[in-house]
């Protein structure tokens, strides 16, 4: 592509020589990947300010650089001038890939807890609707049946319209993405045309980056305002909102699009009636504007009541049979590190959940002492560098719920593990309830496992599909299910 055509979607910008002649292969945002006839464009990100790698990034071939400082690198190419690269780089990136979500139906699913399984429970969905799905998530990015590992909750503008790209050439029918906050704040999904937008809850998460849980509710209402103003009937837009959530009127005024809420409590336009709670399954009646159908589901609590009816709304306004959708909710066992059991023949229940907020945690923690015949061990503790006001929440409903907690490390990042201990359990005393602190996480399953006995729950808590444990910035191999399965067999030699 010109660059000079990919620079039209800019209305004003200053050039220090020629651009007419110069073509444009591809975009960049890291010095270290240009290649020959990449343009360049600075970012200034939290530790990183891509101004300081200008030569670096034309000695690697890039042909011109988008900057939003003055550039003083001795360096022969353009320098495009803009007033915020950060503006500039979706605006950029939806031109050069041609507006893939313009053409590529979009959903995206926001709110603290229940992104992952709504949008994995909505890949079944339209996967039984015979349509090629594409999911961008916390876990994994999923193109088909093809998976690929993935940096951040919500990629950046840059990468995320290269995946949406992707999905349309491979024929991809429906993209569903997690949509995190921070990616809403920072602009990452500008130049993505969502069709519908889900919101799932609000608890206390993040406030290490929001102001306030009213600004973390602003700028979730973010993504029900950017479905935007205008109506066309071929291709309605939807706002799928919880109704029993606080939230929900807020958000309801948010978007100029039509609306479709969802819930248990109060009135809906989907709902779940006759709720039948389990240890091996939920049932309940999903009541629709489009009818009437019986759900008899493997997913366990009623968190995942809620999720069902989220994804089970959404598919309702893409049209979806209410038959496909039963058969779906029916036919999924569960998802990656979501209330996830690991079963190696013991006598006594060990769940792995990815609960890391005080509201998430509770869920699973009240799901299985609903279930508990017996004790309910919880380990869990909270990562660094995050939200440190929530840490003596989750303490105090680990104590609430469970018979025993050991508080041990999350992801300590570059927090010292003690410190975070100390932030939970500093207002704690014996009349709160039974706990210890054991620092090492391994240690700390291995002794809920040697403490467990027939008929008991384990609970490992925050952080579920992960196969890693970040302490300072390093990455190291860890997942609680293996170090579960290691320590239920080296009991039971």
């Amino acid at each position: 592509m010109k660059l000079k055509e990919l620079l039209g979607v800019i209305p004003f910008y200053e050039t220090n020589s020629p651009i007419d002649k110069i073509e444009c292969n591809d975009l960049k945002m890291d010095s270290r990947t240009i290649k020959p006839g990449n343009v360049f464009i600075c970012i200034t990100g939290f530790t990183v300010d891509g101004h300081n790698y200008v030569e670096q990034a034309v000695a690697n071939g890039a042909v011109a650089v988008i900057a939003e400082k003055t550039i003083n690198a001795n360096v022969s190419v353009p320098i495009i001038k803009v007033t915020d690269t950060n503006r500039v780089l979706p605006m950029l990136a939806a031109k050069y890939f041609n507006y893939p979500t313009a053409t590529l139906p979009l959903i995206g699913v926001t709110g603290t807890n229940g992104k992952t399984t709504v949008t994995y429970l909505l890949e079944k969905i339209f996967n039984l609707h015979r349509k090629k799905t594409g999911v961008i998530g916390t876990i994994q990015l999923k193109i088909g049946d093809d998976t690929y590992p993935v940096a951040n909750t919500t990629p950046d503008a840059l990468h995320l319209q290269r995946i949406f790209d992707k999905m349309r050439s491979e024929n991809v029918d429906q993209a569903i993405m997690e949509v995190s906050s921070h990616a809403l704040d920072l602009g990452r999904v500008y130049g993505c045309e969502y069709d519908i937008a889900i919101f799932t809850n609000l608890s206390q998460d993040h406030l290490d980056y929001h102001t306030d849980l009213q600004d973390y509710l602003r700028v979730k209402s973010l993504l029900f305002s950017q479905l935007g103003n205008s109506y066309n009937s071929n291709s309605q837009k939807f706002a799928v909102i919880n109704e029993d959530d606080p939230s929900s009127n807020l958000l309801k005024n948010s978007t100029a699009q039509h609306i479709l809420t969802y819930g248990c409590k109060r009135n809906a336009s989907v709902m779940a009636e006759n709720i039948n709670l389990q240890a091996t399954g939920t049932s309940f009646n999903l009541k629709s504007p489009a009818g009437e159908i019986p759900i008899n589901s493997r997913l366990i609590g009623m968190f995942n009541v809620y999720n069902m009816l989220a994804a089970s709304t959404a598919a309702i306004a893409a049209k979806v049979p209410l038959s496909v959708i039963k058969t779906a909710m029916e036919s999924i066992n569960g998802v990656n590190g979501r209330f996830e059991p690991v079963v190696e023949g013991q006598d006594f229940a060990v769940i792995v959940d990815y609960a890391h907020t005080p509201d998430s945690l509770e869920n699973v923690l009240q799901t299985s002492r609903e279930f508990a015949k017996k004790k309910v061990y919880v380990v869990v503790g909270c990562g660094g560098d995050r939200d440190r006001s929530k840490r003596p929440l989750m303490a105090k409903i680990a104590l609430t719920y469970a018979d025993h907690a050991i508080f041990t490390s999350d992801n300590p990042r570059t927090e010292n593990p003690q410190q975070i201990l100390d932030d939970m359990t500093s207002g704690l005393d014996e009349s709160d309830g039974s706990f210890e602190v054991i620092e090492d996480r391994k240690d700390a399953i291995k002794q809920a496992v040697n403490y467990a006995k027939d008929e008991d729950i384990i609970l490992i808590a925050g952080k579920g599909h992960e196969t890693y444990q970040v302490i300072g910035h390093t990455k190291y191999d860890f997942d609680d299910r293996e170090v579960a399965r290691t320590a239920i067999h080296a009991k039971e030699k």
